[in-house]
């Protein structure tokens, strides 16, 4: 929950109001789900009280600066010979006040408090995405309506029984007596009996079609968000979970879950065909023992392969996406046998699991149909001897078959699911586990807009599992409007450090923070929202170009989007498109060249006029205008004092940066002003730079 204080929602001008006018008006948090998107938090309505009686706002007092200024040292261990890292002193920022939080009209926050007198809280707790509430009220929902499906599931069973009562009684009452008037009634009694049978069938299938829609309505999009946090280091797998969801949903809709439900049912035909007979009760009860050994066995035998299955499954899924993400690449290389040699191997390996595992299951379920057809062999064998004997009669022989063979229906209906019921444990298992463990579940403070501080604290990274050193103590600072490039050769880690620096990835060791704050602590909406990020492989979304710039929010506006255009100096090239902003970008990023998805990139990076700006080889793809528009882009963002880093192969842009940083084998070779570094850019021949500490160490 929080409040809605962005402009042109409904609590913001009223809020503004009460500041103004010291109104006896409170305002109530508008309630909302986790989910709602920022679009309908403005649509939510303000509910007040005309006769509250509010006190006036307190007083804004002006926070003072500390007294301590931070100082940082850049220490990269270089060899002699090598250009001195220079030390630089960054004043800690000031905390920002209500008016800057809300200023700004570029990012579409003006207005909530800046210049109205009043003054928001600091600090604000975000809790938008409780996935454990989530989960927790979702299967507690889940509980309740699958509670009422097994009291459904006893009525059904029990009425069942009309039909073994209605053979015995015709048997033994209506074909002795010739009563026309006691074969009418008990007709009409079973008739009624199946019809509630029907209807409370058909009421239990509909529950559980709700359950599992509610079910995948409440975690689709949780289990999305994590997801899409969970691949942020470069790996789709976890978008497989959302795959995982659909196959709950269908085992929660199919004949499996139902014929667990009949299961604890099961005692009571047991009872029945006991009351027949106690030696017919002891032969049921035998062989639903045997049943019972028979699913452990098959459980026993079938979870490894199946686990397999799943995994060289997933593996080949990987492989498919991946052939689909580079098809113009495989295409264009003839790579396309090679790429379904892998498939192929995963494939395989995943259909010889499967059938070791479905074969297993094979034999399982035919022992469990052999013991149940013998066990109405020996129903009827023996309750006919016993009907020889005059200790039951013929129409209880009929009774007692009927009522055991569904006494162990349900036992060999779950061994013949046992499959589906594994592979339903698995994927909420996985479903679970993405959502109590993803970093969106944790609670963060909501607080003030950065102003563009950028401190990097002695970063090291080592990524799983290889245990290679990729960046060893990097540290510099940024003041707002500042502006860096980081150049060095291919293979340096100059990617990974500007992924780092949006928060893509989690660094080994050290810190990155932005104002003063570690990027783990700010709530990953508004650092989304006050961070822009140009990646090197620009991917937009198949929408329009208004859509991509905005960031594809239902809240965007138009003077937004023509901001960050015009930011990024590209509302010529967009307005020599035939539908202007309204022109849809396809699948694979057509009609748009590269280059021109590069500079809507950028302008989706300036979009809300964001204090921090990481843009990775910007001008990768870019022609001479494109450049020039690229150069006025960062003069731009210097003007709004945005602060930038800029990862760089060409020497166009170091003109336009205020410090320059060299990488060489993920350790700093030098750092400093562009007037200091770039003479040595410039002038060195190749090789006259003495290279860093050797190469990246490796952790043994």
């Amino acid at each position: 929950w929080g409040w809605d204080d962005r402009p042109g929602a409904a609590g913001s001008s009223r809020l503004r109001q009460y500041d103004e006018a010291t109104a006896s008006t409170a305002k109530i948090i508008p309630l909302r789900p986790w989910f709602d998107p920022p679009s309908r938090q403005a649509e939510a309505p303000s509910v007040t009280f005309a006769d509250a009686k509010a006190p006036p706002p307190a007083e804004a007092k002006t926070a003072e600066p500390p007294s301590v200024e931070p100082s940082l040292r850049e220490e990269a261990k270089t060899p002699p010979g090598s250009t001195v890292v220079i030390e630089q002193t960054v004043p800690a920022p000031p905390l920002q006040r209500g008016g800057d939080r809300d200023g700004g009209g570029a990012s579409g926050g003006g207005g909530g408090g800046g210049g109205g007198g009043g003054t928001p809280p600091l600090h604000k707790r975000s809790s938008d995405h409780e996935f454990r509430d989530v989960l927790g009220k979702g299967l507690a929902n889940a509980r309740r309506n699958l509670v009422v499906v097994g009291l459904f599931s006893i009525a059904v069973n029990l009425l069942v029984l009309a039909i073994p009562i209605y053979l015995f009684n015709m048997s033994d009452r209506v074909l002795t007596s010739r009563s026309t008037d006691t074969l009418v009634m008990l007709t009409i009694i079973v008739v009624i009996a199946i019809g509630a049978h029907v209807l409370m069938d058909m009421m239990r299938r509909i529950i559980l079609m709700r359950v599992a829609v509610e079910t995948e309505a409440r975690l689709g999009g949780p289990v999305l968000s994590a997801a899409a946090k969970a691949a942020q280091s470069g790996s789709s797998r976890e978008f497989q979970t959302l795959a995982d969801l659909q196959h709950l949903r269908a085992f929660i809709t199919g004949p499996v879950l139902l014929t667990m439900f009949d299961t604890p049912v099961s005692p009571v035909y047991f009872a029945v065909v006991f009351l027949i007979h106690p030696h017919l009760g002891f032969i049921v009860l035998g062989s639903g023992i045997a049943l019972i050994v028979v699913a452990l066995l098959n459980q026993r035998f079938t979870a490894i392969p199946f686990n397999q299955a799943n995994s060289y499954g997933a593996r080949a899924n990987l492989q498919a996406e991946s052939m689909a993400r580079n098809a113009q690449v495989i295409n264009a290389m003839g790579m396309i046998p090679e790429g379904v040699q892998v498939w192929g191997r995963e494939t395989v390996e995943s259909l010889k699991a499967q059938v070791i595992g479905q074969d297993r299951n094979v034999l399982m379920t035919g022992l469990s149909k052999f013991l149940r057809l013998c066990t109405q062999i020996a129903i009827l064998g023996w309750g006919a001897w016993l009907a020889l004997e005059t200790q039951i009669t013929s129409g209880m022989v009929i009774a007692a078959s009927i009522v055991a063979s569904r006494a162990l229906a349900p036992l060999e209906g779950t061994i013949e699911g046992w499959r589906n019921f594994v592979q339903a444990r698995s994927a909420y298992a996985r479903v679970k586990a993405l959502l109590l463990n993803s970093p969106l579940n944790l609670e963060r403070l909501r607080l003030p807009r950065p102003a563009g501080y950028l401190n990097v604290e002695r970063i090291l990274y080592v990524p799983p599992p290889n245990k290679k050193v990729i960046l060893n103590g990097i540290s510099f600072q940024l003041k707002p409007g500042e502006s860096l490039a980081i150049v060095g050769d291919s293979g340096t880690g100059k990617t990974m450090l500007a992924r780092m620096l949006v928060g893509s990835i989690i660094p080994t060791a050290g810190s990155v923070r932005l104002d003063m704050m570690d990027l783990r602590n700010w709530d990953p909406r508004q650092f989304g929202e006050s961070v822009g990020y140009l990646p090197q492989d620009v991917q937009l979304f198949p929408a329009s170009i208004k859509a991509n710039i905005g960031r594809m929010r239902d809240d965007a506006r138009d003077e937004d989007v023509f901001d960050a255009a015009e930011a990024a100096d590209v509302h010529e090239m967009i307005s020599g498109f035939a539908q202007g902003y309204e022109t849809i970008v396809g699948m694979d990023g057509s009609p748009l060249s590269g280059g021109q998805r590069q500079r809507i990139g950028l302008a989706r990076a300036f979009y809300g006029n964001p204090r921090l700006l990481v843009l990775d080889e910007p001008n990768s793809n870019l022609d001479a205008n494109g450049e020039r528009a690229l150069a006025k882009a960062l003069v731009r963002a210097k003007e709004k004092q945005i602060t930038v880093v800029t990862i760089t192969q060409r020497a166009a842009l170091l003109t336009s940066v205020d410090k320059i940083m060299i990488l060489h084998q993920g350790a700093v070779q030098a750092f400093g002003t562009r007037d200091e570094i770039i003479p040595m850019i410039t002038g060195r021949k190749p090789n006259s730079i003495p290279p860093g500490p050797g190469g990246p160490p490796s952790l043994n």
